[in-house]
């Protein structure tokens, strides 16, 4: 992924803007460090689509403790 310094992003904003609009995203950093990450909707979605995949195909449904029928301490009044 692309690093900018915020002073070239400013200087030249439009251009990195398309970069990333055509699915090439870029790390914004000052001093060094990373202030943000700039990125098509697209790519945004696809990123969280993988994620959700990911947890998805790792999930185990025996992974439930009980099975919700018993009442909680929190709900008794």
């Amino acid at each position: 992924m692309e690093q900018v310094n915020i002073s070239e992003l400013r200087a030249n904003l439009l251009n990195y803007l398309k970069k990333a609009q055509a699915g090439q995203p870029l790390m914004v950093t000052s001093n060094g460090e990373i202030l943000a990450t700039i990125a098509s909707p697209d790519a945004l979605k696809q990123s969280a689509r993988k994620a959700l995949d990911n947890l998805a195909s790792n999930a185990n449904a025996d992974d439930v403790i009980n099975s919700g029928d018993t009442p909680w301490d929190a709900m008794q009044l």
